[in-house]
């Protein structure tokens, strides 16, 4: 496990749970880049992407 990982992983959940429930395109917009940060930091730390819809739990 790296910690620029682990730091990305953590960055984008925050962004992702900062801008999630957002109804503007530019939040729908942050909480994507949110997602996308958190899931490049699982895949470099051999981790699989999250796919399930945010807030569901889904593991």
């Amino acid at each position: 496990m790296s910690i620029e990982g682990k730091a990305k992983e953590a960055a984008g959940y925050v962004k992702e749970e900062a801008f999630e429930h957002g109804k503007s395109a530019e939040s729908q917009k942050k909480a994507q880049e949110g997602r996308d940060l958190r899931n490049e930091g699982r895949v470099e730390d051999g981790k699989a992407p999250k796919t399930s819809e945010p807030g569901t739990g889904a593991k």
